[in-house]
């Protein structure tokens, strides 16, 4: 008697408990319990469809996640920064150095299970070219133009003659006729200034978060970007991240009931989670132009350290605020339309890291929204990396997110009361679930790399397939170029991000509560 027709001899119509137990002492004791086990998955199949049939929610991708391809007109690109988050950003853009691609090449040889080279030249060529490049360290620059003529797209026998041009300043290349657009990833205090030189020229805006340096500068870039209509896409790649589209749904749907309390956090603890960068060897006063990277920032002599590790300083940067509480507001905001909080409140200190930055280590902050009855908390330490994700607390359920989406019925919950009283929810296990590309080894390295891609910031999926986020963010902001259309992180939504970010910050550094007044838009 095989195991197959001993399931369908215990599945014949009619079949009584005291038979099902007699038959089931003729199957081997493997048969009984895999037996056993079949049923109860199927039990639990049949439990899942239901609770997920009531909720309104499936398991599948959601259909607005997936971006039309790239046809029409080619645009002509200018990069301005290409440190780490600017080569990342030329990478999704479709342009790498040929080095980067012999050592993925190399690396996915190796391990067959690492698919960051067939990723690679999978993705979707945007129909676009550079131009320009600015970078005030030379070495940086020449890595960029080699970038920029692609050389490498298809491995280093496959590269394109285009060469693009180096600019020493940002304005020189903003001023170029032949560039229609430019991405910034300059150091946080230049985000502002560039923006708007950018738009007074009339080109297209994609840059890097946080928006701006200082609250006055938010408003400025606002009004040049509208008033001489150009695109803008604020670099939160985040917005490409399918889980979040899931959980919008699952809100939209009202699976978690009255929302009163979200937790968001951020844990590191390397050095270069820390922004302890490595400083390049070749690096001197005699390839960096020095007086450039200042700009309007207080005057400090030349320093290596300040250079390349500026985040640690408020001279230039905008510290945990506008560098990685930003990612967590920004998702949250896709998610619930929180817009700007009425009030924040900061706490935090350089309690590790005594390297001589300004900008703290670890930080606390509250954002309050008294019009939606709930607090956003955000926690974070650089020097712990205690495992915590984006938690999102309603009355009937609480939503954990990151690269996956998990919900759990809460066990006080008025809506499901009933289901669990009756065993159909057990308290144990989510009600919903939703884990993109489930079969897909992740190939991440660094902790750092790690960090991000916990919380679908490297890459996400589409039909399936795992794609760079930074790529999609970047089509998108392409395809409105093209169509006239929306991006998603928008002018509007850039406002919210910035004015938030600054709300915390000016609470951490003068130890008190701001304010949002929404009617004369001004933090108090």
């Amino acid at each position: 008697m095989t195991m197959e027709s001993d399931k369908n001899e215990l599945n014949k119509p009619g079949k009584s408990r005291r038979d099902i137990i007699k038959s089931l002492a003729t199957v081997p004791v493997l048969g009984a319990f895999a037996y056993g086990y079949y049923k109860k998955k199927k039990f639990d199949r049949n439990i899942n469809a239901a609770i997920l049939d009531d909720l309104g929610m499936d398991q599948g991708a959601p259909k607005h996640a997936v971006s039309a391809s790239s046809g029409g007109k080619k645009i002509r690109i200018g990069i301005i920064g290409y440190g780490i988050r600017g080569t990342q950003l030329m990478k999704g853009a479709g342009f790498v150095h040929p080095d980067w691609i012999d050592s993925i090449r190399r690396a996915h040889e190796k391990n067959p299970a690492d698919k960051r080279y067939p990723e690679y030249l999978e993705q979707e060529d945007l129909n676009i070219e550079v131009n320009g490049v600015c970078d005030i360290f030379d070495i940086r620059a020449e890595r960029a133009l080699d970038a920029a003529g692609n050389v490498g797209r298809k491995g280093t026998e496959a590269g394109r003659e285009h060469k693009a041009k180096r600019y020493l300043t940002y304005k020189e290349l903003l001023a170029a006729p032949d560039i229609d657009a430019v991405i910034i990833a300059a150091p946080d205090h230049w985000h502002g200034p560039i923006t708007i030189e950018a738009a007074r020229n009339g080109k297209h805006v994609y840059c890097e978060k946080p928006m701006t340096w200082t609250v006055e500068e938010t408003y400025v870039v606002r009004e040049e970007v509208k008033k001489n209509n150009i695109v803008f896409q604020l670099g939160h790649q985040g917005r490409q991240t399918e889980s979040y589209f899931k959980a919008r749904e699952a809100i939209q749907k009202n699976l978690l009931g009255d929302i009163s309390l979200i937790e968001v956090t951020t844990n590191r603890n390397t050095p270069n989670g820390a922004w302890v960068y490595p400083i390049h060897p070749d690096a001197s006063p005699e390839n960096i132009d020095w007086k450039q990277f200042i700009g309007q920032a207080p005057w400090h002599d030349f320093s290596l350290e300040r250079f390349f590790r500026w985040r640690c300083w408020w001279d230039y940067s905008t510290g945990l605020s506008g560098d990685l509480l930003t990612h967590e507001y920004d998702a949250m905001n896709q998610i619930l339309d929180l817009g700007i909080p009425r009030y924040a409140s900061s706490s935090g200190g350089i309690y590790y890291f005594k390297d001589g930055r300004t900008v703290p280590d670890v930080l606390q902050t509250v954002f309050e929204f008294p019009d939606k009855d709930l607090s956003m908390l955000y926690s974070a330490s650089l020097a712990s990396s205690k495992k915590r994700g984006k938690v999102i607390m309603g009355h009937d359920a609480n939503m954990e997110l990151g690269q996956s989406l998990t919900i759990m019925a809460d066990r006080n919950s008025t809506r499901y009361a009933e289901k669990i009283k009756d065993k159909v929810i057990d308290l144990s296990r989510p009600i919903y679930s939703y884990i993109p590309g489930r079969k897909n080894v992740d190939a991440v390295s660094s902790a750092t790399e790690q960090y991000f891609a916990g919380r679908g910031l490297l890459y996400t999926y589409r039909n399936g397939r795992r794609v760079d986020t930074t790529h999609l963010h970047i089509k998108e902001w392409l395809e409105a170029i093209r169509s006239g259309g929306k991006t998603s992180c928008n002018i509007d939504r850039g406002f919210e991000e910035a004015i938030t970010a600054h709300m915390g910050t000016i609470a951490y550094r003068e130890g008190r509560r701001t304010e949002w007044d929404a009617d004369n838009e001004k933090i108090i």
